[in-house]
């Protein structure tokens, strides 16, 4: 069966997840990216993972050995698909190809693809470039029972660029330290002004009290917690993808799996519930 160009808010008979993860530089996000797309996969999901952090680092955290080529390298295809006459552009350019051209399969299944930087050095307008991210996002070659999981860059400057309007969920990874809450503060504000509707949060590297009330103060449900374990270490120093190794922070994640999952069916009931009441 040939895969549909579908929007996941509009799929029905299968649970279908479209996530972003992000938070404070350092805090463990494209750990919780590359294991939470195994571990989904392995449940009988098809995922997508992409790599939208400049630094590119998903593909150790899937187990992809040879990653693909980044998108925003392919300058022609956007100027192609998202380019028009006179220095415009195609607001909502065909992307229903891109997963399956150049993205990559890797360990359990799972598709990735690299976004890559978007230069926007000088005073040359990328307006094309980020039309055409936008619309990758917004439209995908996937099937019922499907999940995408966007590892996004660190920080919140990304928020401006409204490359994450319509996910289901943005997860903001956290750990205990003034500088990753004020961060997670901000992608709270932020996220709301854009119309981000959902975010959770993930505790990373211990220390759940103090942080977990200061979430609940802002509004921020936690998904869970993801213990200090040594076995990640060992995994980036063996160049393994964590879900190989194993261990407390890999156990702990799959926990964070199944809360996500009913989260998710949560947020499509109240949306089925709502649509109804339009009517």
């Amino acid at each position: 069966m040939k895969p549909l160009l579908v929007d996941l808010n509009q799929c029905s008979g299968g649970i279908l997840i479209k996530i972003a993860i992000t938070g404070k530089g350092g805090v463990g996000k494209t750990t919780l990216s590359g294991t939470l797309a195994r571990l989904l996969a392995r449940d009988g999901y098809e995922v997508l993972a992409i790599d939208a952090d400049p630094d590119m680092n998903l593909a150790s955290s899937l187990g992809v050995e040879n990653p693909p080529k980044p998108l925003a390298d392919f300058k022609d295809l956007i100027q192609e698909r998202a380019g028009a006459e006179g220095g415009a552009f195609i607001y909502n350019p065909k992307v229903d190809d891109i997963a399956s051209k150049y993205g990559v399969i890797g360990p359990d299944g799972v598709r990735m693809l690299v976004m890559g930087t978007v230069d926007r050095g000088g005073s040359g307008c990328m307006c094309p470039a980020s039309a055409f991210l936008r619309a990758l996002l917004r439209h995908l070659m996937i099937r019922e029972k499907s999940a995408v999981i966007l590892d996004m860059e660190a920080g919140i400057e990304h928020l401006g660029r409204g490359t994450t309007r319509g996910m289901d969920l943005m997860i903001v990874v956290v750990e205990p330290g003034a500088r990753s809450l004020e961060t997670a503060e901000r992608i709270k504000r932020l996220s709301s002004e854009i119309g981000i509707k959902h975010l959770a949060a993930v505790i990373n590297k211990g220390g759940s009290g103090k942080v977990n009330d200061k979430l609940e103060e802002l509004g921020i449900q936690v998904l869970g917690e993801i213990p200090f374990d040594p076995k990640l270490m060992q995994a980036d120093l063996e160049k393994q993808a964590p879900i190989e190794v194993g261990g407390e922070a890999v156990d702990a994640i799959a926990k964070i799996k199944e809360k996500l999952i009913e989260v998710v069916e949560k947020i499509r009931s109240e949306e089925e519930a709502g649509k109804k009441s339009e009517k």
